[in-house]
Formats: C-alpha cells, sequence, structure tokens
C-alpha cells in the first residue's frame, strides 16, 4: 500500500495535480473496498498522516521560486513574518512538509480532492 501511494505522490513524475489527485481518490476507493472487513482504523490513520505529509511536499515542490511560495503562503492568509519565514527557508521538501502542517491543514487537502483513507473506510463499514 505504502509502495502504491509513494507511487502516486512521487514528486519527480510530472503528473498533473488533477491527475494525482484522481489516481490516489481510486487507489483508496479500491484499496479500502477490497480490505473493509479488516480492522484497520490505526493503520489507515498512521497512513492518511503520512499520505497527508507527502501531498504538502509535492505542491512544496510544485512552487518552485521564493516568489512563488510567497504568494502562495500568503493566499493562506498567514502573517507576514511567518509567510517570509517559510517562503525563504532552506530546508528539504520533507522537512517542509511538516512545517506546513499548520498552513495547509487537512480540511485544505480534502478540499483540493484528497479524501482521507480513514473517513472512507468509516462510510464503507457503516453501510
Amino acid at each position: 500500500m505504502k509502495n502504491k501511494i509513494r507511487e502516486l505522490t512521487d514528486r519527480n513524475n510530472g503528473m498533473s495535480n488533477a491527475k494525482r489527485e484522481e489516481k490516489y481518490q481510486q487507489f483508496v476507493r479500491g484499496w479500502v473496498n477490497y480490505f473493509k472487513l479488516a480492522d484497520m482504523k490505526n493503520l489507515l490513520k498512521e497512513t492518511d498522516e503520512w499520505a497527508r505529509r507527502r501531498i504538502r511536499a509535492v505542491y512544496w515542490k510544485q512552487w518552485k521560486k521564493v516568489k512563488t511560495k510567497y504568494r502562495m503562503l500568503k493566499a493562506l492568509r498567514l502573517e507576514d513574518w511567518r509567510v517570509k519565514e517559510l517562503a525563504f527557508s532552506r530546508k528539504g521538501y520533507w522537512r517542509m512538509a511538516k512545517a506546513l502542517n499548520q498552513v495547509i491543514s487537512n480540511k485544505i487537502i480534502a478540499k483540493l480532492g484528497y479524501t482521507t483513507m480513514l473517513d472512507y473506510y468509516l462510510i464503507v463499514c457503516e453501510n
């Protein structure tokens, strides 16, 4: 499962965000529907946290220039000092994805179209 998510959220594959979101949704639906009889809430919760961090890293890499990072963070209504601190950071993608946890929240990721595996699992198990 993790290898497939790694493949879908790879920062170097040149896939569009719409295509990545669509393939991720297909994978989540297929995987959860196949294993819906198993009790795997904790596994899905941990996997969701990890996958969201990978998604944040993908978006951070897409904002290649400092100017773009600054503009996109400013659009998320952050304080000016915080925007500068993040935009001018020299840390790597994975480390910055952890720092962006407060900025690009789970709600924003859900609004982008990435449903969590746990939410889908709870919907499927109720029915």
